[in-house]
């Protein structure tokens, strides 16, 4: 299951980073230059090598916003069909898996747990749901820029009101945007497990967190803190190489960088997958065994007399009155 949802997402983000740089290179190609411009940018200048990129820019960033909207639009619909295509693929293999580890437990657990198949339309319309949540975190972000603008005017510039107006703003929009995508992505595993549509997998969603709210906040803490500390360390030692710049090849170093970068992706996708597994697993564990234990029977009370009381358990001490542990010698001749 591992190897799958590397597989869909590395297609993604190799896609992704294939198409960003041939568009760059192509659009850095059709970038007409004149000598003037050549000559500016020989000097080194700070100045002039800023003034002549920005005559060469000039009038074709249009061409830049068309083909990065055109593209991003492509890579969404992409995404939105492999993402929903590897989460079936992955759901499915692990609800197979622990339904044969309960078979292997109970033979009887397969007839009360049959055979499930997602709904594949309902993947494909939480995922755009997930991408539309992309667009409008953006979209939010750019609207508390805006408000946060009205705080310092040209009049009456005051940057610090400004930043202190925008900070809070943008914890609400990223807060909100990060609880609704974990929210969608959680209902997207109930989608991938049952036939059902999408407001039943959202409904499903709802009443898992309701009612096993404690073991998915210690799966989903357990899984973000080793994921945080996995980027703390892959961070520490990705800064490592850079500082052979000078004595090692420059091609060396990017590849060892590379190297690690990917080590890094794997182990997060690895660690999506450990929660994802977490959280089926929560949801396939039977009710039976999260039900408290029914209290001791009462004795039959005899006829006419008062209800006894459930038996002790089997006395397993040492009782330390016997006669036979006593540390005082010859105790039965000396009576």
């Amino acid at each position: 299951m591992t190897l799958a949802e590397i597989s869909w997402r590395w297609t993604v983000g190799t896609t992704a980073f294939a198409l960003l740089c041939f568009g760059l290179l192509e659009y850095l190609d059709t970038l007409p230059v004149t000598q003037a411009e050549l000559l500016l940018l020989r000097t080194r200048h700070p100045v002039l090598v800023g003034q002549a990129i920005a005559h060469i820019l000039r009038g074709s960033l249009d061409r830049v916003v068309a083909a990065g909207l055109l593209g991003a639009a492509a890579l969404t619909g992409l995404w939105i069909v492999v993402a929903s295509v590897g989460r079936a693929a992955t759901v499915h293999g692990l609800v197979q898996y622990f339904a044969d580890r309960r078979e292997a437990i109970a033979t009887h657990a397969s007839a009360d747990n049959p055979a499930r198949t997602g709904s594949f339309r309902a993947l494909l319309a939480l995922n755009f749901l997930r991408a539309a949540l992309v667009l409008a975190a953006i979209l939010g972000l750019q609207g508390a820029a805006i408000l946060a603008g009205f705080a310092s005017t040209t009049a009456h510039p005051r940057p610090g009101l400004a930043f202190v107006v925008f900070l809070p703003l943008v914890l609400l929009v990223c807060l909100l945007g990060w609880g609704l995508n974990w929210f969608l992505s959680l209902a997207a595993v109930f989608a991938a497990r049952d036939s059902g549509n999408t407001p039943d997998a959202l409904s499903a969603a709802v009443a898992f967190f309701r009612a096993r709210l404690g073991a998915v906040l210690a799966v989903s803490t357990w899984t973000g803190l080793t994921h945080l500390a996995v980027f703390i360390g892959a961070t520490t030692l990705i800064s490592m190489p850079l500082a052979f710049l000078q004595i090692a090849p420059a091609r060396l170093v990017i590849a060892v960088i590379a190297g690690m970068t990917l080590a890094y992706f794997a182990i997060a996708d690895w660690l999506h997958m450990a929660r994802l597994a977490g959280y089926l697993c929560i949801a396939e564990l039977p009710e039976a065994l999260l039900a408290p234990l029914p209290p001791a029977p009462m004795l039959k009370p005899p006829a006419g007399g008062q209800e006894l009381a459930p038996t002790s358990p089997i006395q397993t001490a040492i009782d330390r009155d016997e006669l036979i542990l006593s540390d005082v010698p010859n105790t039965l001749a000396s009576t």
